[in-house]
């Protein structure tokens, strides 16, 4: 099972992958992980991505594909795997197509105002980096993980306007893809509004 999540923050689809992963035992790839991973471990391709990262500027498509294409030549993307973050543009596609067979694409459909009110209600663990809300998915006791205690956080960039600007270089650099992948005949739109359950069993059924 090879898919990619398409859709704007706050859509859910970090939550879908969580349970993907645990339920069929296939990992989840972001790139935001590769680049820590990458530069942690001290490769040639986590060196230029850190020298690109502290000098503030935006890894280019070629590092990010050149990272995905490494780290889905691992053991563990066997049976399948799980894209979150990408591809982010029309030239990641493209090249993913050239090293990939892709099962299904899945377009997150989730209203602005329902993506603000998730994000600002998030909190993020400071430890393990589990995420609860605190409407949805409180933690039983306020301000602390359940899972290792340890204490949460609000992201610097969960505050409206910061969303209303991601959401704005979502529309421009990414929803492009849907169109890509449309034609390719791979997309599959979830309405990706309700609870976690809800959205599970809605995406259970669109993947079988």
């Amino acid at each position: 099972m090879k898919i990619i999540l398409l859709g704007p923050p706050g859509a859910g689809k970090g939550t879908i992958a969580d349970k993907l992963k645990q339920e069929y035992g296939i990992p989840q790839i972001s790139t935001g992980d590769l680049f820590r991973a990458a530069i942690a471990n001290e490769t040639e391709l986590g060196k230029q991505v850190k020298s690109i990262l502290d000098r503030g500027e935006l890894v280019p498509d070629e590092l990010t594909i050149a990272l995905v294409q490494e780290r889905l030549k691992e053991s563990d993307t066997k049976a399948g795997f799980i894209l979150d973050g990408f591809p982010r543009t029309i030239p990641q596609a493209e090249a993913l197509q050239t090293f990939e067979t892709l099962d299904m694409v899945i377009d997150f459909r989730v209203r602005d105002g329902i993506i603000i009110d998730r994000l600002t209600g998030r909190r993020v663990c400071s430890q393990c980096g589990k995420v609860y809300h605190i409407k949805n998915m409180p933690p039983k006791q306020e301000g602390i993980c359940d899972i290792c205690g340890g204490s949460l956080y609000t992201r610097s960039d969960d505050n409206p306007e910061s969303i209303q600007q991601r959401l704005k270089t979502y529309r421009e650099k990414t929803e492009p893809l849907i169109a890509f992948y449309s034609k390719l005949g791979l997309l599959k739109a979830l309405d990706g509004e309700g609870s976690v359950e809800v959205v599970w069993e809605r995406f259970k059924k669109l993947i079988k």
